[in-house]
């Protein structure tokens, strides 16, 4: 018995079981899933079938109507069928000569009416040796180019560089192995440079001046692209600056013939 003037003591409030609840709560809605779910099955077994759209579909066929037996479709035109136009004369797909320049064959010793051999070609990069043995691993097919010259001094040269058409991307991993040190200053441009406009995958660059005692100036611009198995690399040298423009001009007027 509580003293007189003692404070009440309050009562004991029994807790919620919550436990229980939330157990007949998550049933409940198990129960309502898997109602939910045969209902769906039996409304779907009611409907009738969805066809599905044929496996052959004719529009994509070539040609668009069946052929008598025995006779063969007419091959694709040159304008259509890419092999054409790489398997022929790769020479054929180097750009034209622009205006105002010649023709300038002894700018790069080796080229024999048009072609490089890929030992010849090696000799243009710092590492010769494991260059050329890149090629042969990477299934390189030929190469053609053009020299030209301009004035003086100013000279150019495009290679058309192009690999075998097998499970190996040749020429997109040579274009983008090329393009992967150009912003670097060792044996780069040393800036981003910037993207050939329709490639997708294309840049040009300006190197940074070379000055040496004795010597005059050397400037170099440089151009990367590829388009399926061929790899176009363009180069243009001076003794004085040269511009974007020259570089960009050479580099989109070629990858409109690849």
């Amino acid at each position: 018995m509580a003293e007189p003037g003692a404070a009440p003591v309050a009562a004991p409030v029994a807790k919620r079981p919550r436990g229980r609840t939330a157990l007949l709560i998550a049933a409940a809605a198990v129960l309502g899933i898997a109602g939910g779910t045969a209902v769906g099955y039996d409304v779907q077994a009611g409907r009738a079938p969805t066809p599905l759209p044929a496996l052959s579909q004719p529009d994509l066929a070539y040609p668009a109507k069946a052929l008598p037996p025995g006779k063969a479709p007419d091959p694709l035109p040159a304008s259509q069928d890419r092999r054409v136009r790489t398997d022929g004369d790769l020479r054929k797909l180097l750009a034209d000569r622009p205006s105002g320049w010649s023709d300038d064959d002894r700018s790069v010793p080796g080229f024999g009416d048009g072609w490089l051999g890929v030992d010849i070609y090696a000799r243009s990069y710092k590492e010769e040796g494991p260059m050329y043995e890149y090629f042969l691993e990477n299934d390189i097919r030929r190469i053609a180019g053009a020299t030209w010259k301009r004035g003086q001094y100013r000279t150019a040269e495009t290679y058309l560089v192009q690999f075998g058409s097998g499970t190996v991307q040749g020429a997109q991993d040579f274009a983008e192995g090329q393009l992967s040190y150009m912003s670097g200053t060792e044996i780069g441009a040393g800036n981003d440079g910037d993207a050939i406009k329709g490639s997708g995958n294309g840049r040009y660059y300006l190197y940074e001046v070379d000055r040496k005692p004795g010597y005059l100036p050397s400037y170099h611009a440089r151009a990367t692209v590829y388009r399926g198995d061929i790899a176009a690399d363009i180069h243009i040298y001076d003794t004085v600056p040269i511009s974007k423009k020259d570089i960009r001009t050479l580099a989109e007027r070629q990858l409109e013939r690849l």
